[in-house]
């Protein structure tokens, strides 16, 4: 089994042992990487959330094999771009020139989007304005885009077919929509990511199940995004947590007791990509390793053809 997380913020601080600032227990990445690979994770896509995140993934992705990036703004962020010195132009001159040194290692334009949840971040004029820069971004590299909507009405699909000319594809990433808006998201050519936040309520379920599987990617968004036992879609997991070819899920501690071989309670990590694996087969009546397959295939003709990844 071979799969792809196409959503890893990797350069959060948890995942070098600190939490709100503070060291709680040993850096420990190279054994969630480890983690991963025993899960079947061959490749991960390090979400580059800001100017300065995206250098820091690229960064990470240089350290480690299997590891690629995205560069990009995340909507809740875009205020930072007027800030920048020198301005919008400033700042996506730059964007776009690290991709330029950085073309085996960043695959795709993004986070960005728009998110009408958290407008205490950053307001609607704000994060419209600098969404629009990422199709120019995403025209002037010839990358795909790794999209984010959240609440937004009409206005996120508006600007996406304003502007659909000048991108190749992309994939709307934690995707948690209506049906309506998965039908129009499709009509517009866009793979769809799910994760643990897809898969909440049984509504979720439902339009998670309307996803076609040549248009599905798996993510986990971690160190957020969790399957948790509140969630609709807990009732659908193996309770021995076992996979159907014998992975099994590692035990987990709090971070006060950590130790190298346990995952830390409340820090999702890449390995439990095999949890929304199993959800969503289940969910499409097929087996896990052919939906493992489907979706590795759209990853890499979406985000890898042009790249050396080794997969």
């Amino acid at each position: 089994m071979k799969i792809i997380d196409i959503g890893a913020n990797l350069t959060d601080p948890v995942f070098r042992g600190k939490y709100r600032g503070k060291q709680a227990h040993d850096d420990d990445i190279e054994h969630i990487l480890q983690r991963a690979r025993s899960a079947g994770v061959v490749g991960m896509m390090v979400t580059g959330g800001s100017l300065h995140e995206s250098k820091d993934a690229v960064s990470l992705c240089r350290q480690h094999q299997g590891l690629f990036s995205t560069a990009g703004c995340h909507p809740t962020r875009s205020g930072e771009v007027d800030r920048h010195p020198g301005g919008a132009d400033a700042y996506f001159a730059k964007l776009r020139d690290l991709i330029q040194k950085n073309k085996d290692k960043i695959v795709a334009v993004g986070e960005c989007g728009l998110d009408y949840d958290r407008l205490h971040f950053s307001d609607k004029e704000t994060q419209n304005r600098h969404f629009v820069r990422h199709f120019d971004l995403a025209e002037a590299t010839g990358l795909p885009l790794f999209l984010h909507d959240r609440n937004t009405g009409d206005d996120f699909v508006r600007i996406v077919r304003e502007n659909r000319r000048k991108f190749s594809t992309g994939v709307v990433h934690s995707f948690t929509g209506t049906a309506e808006e998965l039908r129009e998201l499709l009509a517009l050519d866009l793979y769809i990511g799910v994760n643990g936040c897809s898969l909440k309520t049984d509504e979720n379920l439902a339009v998670v199940k309307l996803i076609p599987v040549d248009r599905l990617m798996i993510e986990t968004d971690c160190p957020y995004c969790e399957i948790r036992p509140t969630h609709a879609s807990y009732k659908l997991l193996d309770p021995a947590g076992c996979g159907e070819d014998g992975w099994k899920a590692p035990d987990a501690k709090r971070k006060e007791r950590w130790c190298s071989d346990c995952l830390v309670k409340g820090r999702n990590e890449p390995c439990t990509i095999r949890s929304v694996l199993q959800v969503v087969a289940r969910l499409h009546n097929i087996s896990e390793e052919d939906l493992a397959a489907s979706m590795f295939e759209n990853t890499r003709k979406v985000f890898f053809a042009n790249v050396e990844h080794g997969f």
